[in-house]
């Protein structure tokens, strides 16, 4: 489609310049120009390095500018001369069909469209006009996951997770920002959410395995109808937000597995502080030490059986339930009785929230 716009563009302006102006793509194939016989021939002057830079430059008897595309490049401008007034003439079309380029993907592109819904950027009474005029499956079942890169690299980690999933129909890779990559998946029956874990491993896998680059990834849930394609978007946002507190030895962290930790991100710090003030009356959380902490943790992960938890701490039953009493006599919680366990659980999360988080009211 971009190939006709130009044609157009250039067509209208072969009388007003004259000389020999067009387009070409990143491979240096003509695409468009005032001379049809030279529409698909290829310019083995031109390189693709050269496309995809910024810069205007000459080859042969041409003058080329590159446009569109971020952050490459995606097609570069010719005029016939390699003189001023040609890189002038060049400069001018670039801008021009730049900014026609844009128009139109704003309008027509599917991504740009996707984009927009999930950041929610249109309105809702304007998505299913839209979808309507893009020729768009609103009806099936998608989800989103958010890719957050947290190292530094030199690759485009935005062509890597793309070239991972190349049906452009069907799914779509957003850039959000520097960071962060959104994939809109089209989710088929039968798919469950331990399949988007498995799918949400391969991307960080291949991008640490292969290029070096460490991410985390977070996984909304599936939803049918493209407007909830927003909410799916907000909770795979929430999911990295709630891991980066509670789960962070984790790189992949699925909404639907935070369970009250989600409850928790979402509560204002003042009231997480009068709870702790609540539960801990005889003395602070700070008063137990790392190995009775341990002690606490390995506890809860062996679901509070204390034969269990002895045999996984190396130590007698008799050492664990004295850890226990002690951890009664400071705190008046006695871990072996269910509803104490629970509080006591919370307690911790909401402490960790505390020290991890900035102050919201």
């Amino acid at each position: 489609m971009s190939n006709r716009l130009f044609q157009g563009v250039v067509h209208q302006m072969r009388d007003t310049i004259d000389r020999t102006i067009g387009v070409v793509d990143e491979s240096g194939v003509v695409i468009a120009c005032s001379d049809l016989s030279r529409i698909g021939e290829v310019n083995d002057a031109v390189m693709p390095e050269q496309i995809i830079g910024q810069e205007g430059f000459t080859a042969g008897s041409y003058s080329f500018k590159p446009f569109g595309g971020h952050p490459h490049s995606e097609y570069a401008v010719f005029v016939e001369g390699s003189d001023e007034a040609a890189s002038k003439y060049a400069s001018i079309l670039a801008v021009s069909l730049n900014s026609i380029k844009q128009y139109y993907d704003e309008k027509y592109d599917r991504g740009n469209f996707i984009k927009n819904v999930i950041m929610d950027n249109i309105l809702p009474g304007d998505i299913y006009l839209k979808a309507r005029e893009l020729r768009f499956n609103s009806d099936v079942s998608r989800a989103c996951l958010l890719v957050r890169i947290t190292t530094k690299t030199d690759v485009s980690t935005f062509d890597i997770v793309q070239n991972l999933f190349p049906d452009k129909a069907k799914d779509f890779v957003i850039n959000i920002n520097e960071n962060d990559i959104a994939l809109v998946k089209e989710i088929k029956p039968g798919i469950e959410t331990k399949d988007l874990e498995k799918l949400a491993r391969s991307i960080v896998d291949t991008l640490s395995s292969e290029f070096y680059t460490h991410c985390v990834v977070g996984i909304g849930t599936i939803v049918t109808g493209i407007k909830d394609l927003a909410r799916s978007f907000k909770e795979a946002q929430l999911a990295l937000e709630v891991g980066k507190v509670f789960d962070t030895e984790k790189n992949i962290v699925n909404y639907e597995n935070l369970g009250i930790a989600r409850l928790i991100y979402q509560l204002p710090t003042t009231l997480c502080e009068m709870f702790l003030r609540e539960v801990f009356k005889k003395g602070s959380i700070e008063t137990l030490d790392q190995e009775t902490l341990f002690t606490i943790q390995k506890f809860f992960e062996n679901n509070l059986n204390v034969s269990e938890t002895s045999r996984k701490l190396f130590v007698h039953r008799n050492t664990l339930v004295y850890r226990l009493e002690k951890i009664k006599k400071l705190t008046g919680l006695d871990l072996r009785e269910f509803d104490h366990a629970i509080v006591f659980k919370v307690a911790l999360m909401v402490k960790k929230y505390l020290t991890a988080s900035p102050i919201k009211y």
